[in-house]
């Protein structure tokens, strides 16, 4: 009777869980009262409690902590050094003569930078400069904004930062071959549908006419920087391909060439300047997201000692074929959007906490079920910060948006589905 009443409960609080994220609430807020229910729920002693749910999972995720912000500080210095910007205006040459050829590779460009800058800052920083572009050349609104969030998306499949985040809920999944593999696959997927989107919409482009936004800002000096720097975006996954260099000195080695190449070292006192307010304004980026992390760490130790009751309740319904349950999640994966149950920085956090606490599958497995469609969410989803960024930017319709972009997410998303079903299996 009383696991009958417990398993009411999770199932109870779970559902309130998702509610309160689709409807905007605040993470940080319900990741923790759901540590706490949880933990009450699952009748767990107090000692226990404060060791195994509320202390040593926050400790342990320190160390992936750094890798957020040093992934964070880099695409800062990308940013304030000038090489993002320098890639951004270089690409934007060949668009009064070929706009369609310029929009194919300002989708490229995106995805370089992206693949190692994070947050929203480095996004608006980029934006301003691209968006601008895109509309001189007569690019609509609703097909920019798309091209841009699509091609950030594709990058996040190999962005270190996103991936030390997204390893908190799975099991044995670590950064390296077995990942990277899948990682430029996807990538290589979700660029490829945005690029067939920018193709389909040849006549719009063509026939668009310039737009000049409200709010632009005037056009900001340019940063002399030398094209060699422009590789300097995928230097630290190229480091931990080809050199099997952890993240941490990659990223730091990649910082300290971007200042140098850029210049930005030859004098001492200009360059420690320089090198705090980067470092500065990178952690005040993510500190919202460090904080809500950790907390997320206590939640998702407390599922692990009450999803048992989970377990006995949920056995007879899920699936036990991997492949059928790929496919269902194909079907619903728009329910990763507004940090639904398939969003795993929102209600998706509760599901992965599930999923993986039965023992059911492995966590390479699990990654690619919840991570795939939380990358739609990531790449079309108004809730994730610099899509709405780039939404009231633009001033595009929150509706347009979605029926633009929503299509071709989805595409994406269930073709990676069946891409990690067959390399993280």
């Amino acid at each position: 009777m009383i696991q009958l009443i417990q398993g009411v409960l999770l199932i109870a609080t779970f559902v309130i869980f998702i509610i309160f994220a689709m409807r905007g609430g605040n993470l940080t807020v319900g990741f923790l009262c759901m540590a706490i229910a949880w933990t009450v729920i699952g009748l767990i002693p107090i000692k226990t409690a404060m060791t195994d749910i509320f202390t040593t999972p926050v400790i342990n995720y320190g160390k992936t902590a750094i890798y957020i912000i040093l992934g964070s500080w880099f695409g800062r210095v990308l940013v304030d050094t000038g090489i993002a910007g320098s890639i951004s205006r270089r690409t934007a040459k060949v668009g009064n003569k070929a706009p369609v050829i310029a929009t194919l590779l300002i989708s490229v460009v995106i995805a370089l930078i992206f693949t190692s800058a994070y947050g929203v800052g480095s996004s608006i920083a980029v934006g301003v400069i691209l968006f601008p572009i895109m509309f001189s050349m007569g690019v609509p609104k609703n097909i920019a904004v798309t091209v841009f969030t699509l091609s950030t998306g594709a990058a996040m499949y190999i962005n270190p930062v996103l991936f030390n985040q997204f390893i908190v809920f799975f099991k044995g999944v670590s950064w390296g071959d077995k990942y990277l593999k899948f990682g430029f696959v996807a990538m290589a997927v979700q660029l490829l549908i945005t690029f067939i989107f920018i193709l389909v919409s040849i006549r719009k482009i063509r026939n668009g006419k310039p737009i000049v936004l409200e709010n632009q800002e005037p056009e900001a000096e340019i940063k002399e920087v030398s094209a060699f720097t422009y590789i300097l975006p995928i230097v630290p996954v190229a480091l931990s391909i080809f050199l099997a260099w952890d993240s941490i000195p990659a990223l730091l080695l990649s910082t300290i060439l971007a200042f140098l190449l850029t210049g930005n070292m030859k004098n001492y006192k200009d360059f420690v300047s320089m090198m705090n307010a980067s470092a500065k304004t990178a952690i005040g980026d993510i500190g919202g997201l460090l904080i809500m992390l950790f907390i997320l760490t206590m939640f998702q130790a407390a599922a692990v000692h009450t999803v048992g009751e989970f377990t006995n309740i949920f056995k007879h319904m899920i699936p036990n074929n991997p492949l059928l349950l790929v496919v269902i999640i194909a079907i619903i994966a728009p329910l990763a959007y507004f940090r639904g149950p398939l969003m795993l920085y929102g209600a998706g956090a509760a599901t992965a906490a599930v999923l993986t606490a039965t023992g059911y599958f492995n966590g390479w497995f699990l990654y690619g079920l919840l991570v795939v469609p939380s990358m739609m969410g990531i790449s079309s989803c108004v809730t994730q910060s610099w899509n709405l960024w780039a939404v009231q930017f633009t001033k595009l319709d929150v509706k347009t948006f979605f029926k633009t972009g929503m299509p071709w997410a989805w595409a994406a998303t269930i073709v990676n589905l069946f891409v990690a079903f067959n390399l993280l299996k």
